[in-house]
């Protein structure tokens, strides 16, 4: 998914969801450290790291950490942070627009807009009618019902005989 947002849409900003990539460094620290103490406080210590955007630092951090005790899970973080680095500036991001850093409000979205529309039982699409219907969904989710009145009596209005 990755590959075709940055093809089809090039000047975009991608943005790796906070939230998965707390989750990566957690099963780490659940794997590496025994005490619930520490992996308390290495966990936070790296998500202060990760909300400063030094990631490189968190990297190397872990790096440090799987030298002394291979994990499956240290090797995981590793590549998956390294390969989403450019997308981890959550520092900047956060100054951004509504500052939203994890996916859970387009989550949410998707099952208000999309799914509680479009997946009623009996109900069967074509790719025309559903970005159609997709279309106008948005427009009442989003309050704006009154410009496709405003379309329609433009469009369908008759004048009347002479």
């Amino acid at each position: 998914m990755r590959n075709w947002i940055e093809d089809a849409y090039p000047g975009a900003i991608s943005i790796l969801d906070y939230y998965h990539a707390k989750e990566y460094l957690c099963t780490f620290a659940k794997d590496y450290f025994i005490s619930d103490t520490t992996r308390s406080a290495w966990i936070q210590q790296q998500e202060e790291h990760l909300l400063e955007s030094s990631t490189r630092q968190v990297i190397d951090t872990i790096k440090a950490l799987h030298k002394k005790r291979k994990t499956e899970s240290g090797k995981k973080v590793i590549l998956y942070y390294e390969d989403n680095i450019n997308r981890m500036d959550y520092k900047y991001y956060t100054t951004m627009g509504k500052g939203i850093i994890g996916s859970g409000t387009i989550e949410s979205a998707h099952r208000t807009l999309v799914q509680s529309r479009m997946k009623r039982s009996g109900q069967l699409w074509s790719k025309k009618g559903a970005t159609h219907m997709l279309c106008l969904r948005t427009l009442k989710m989003n309050r704006q019902w009154h410009k496709v009145v405003k379309m329609v009596t433009e469009q369908y209005h008759t004048k009347k005989a002479a």
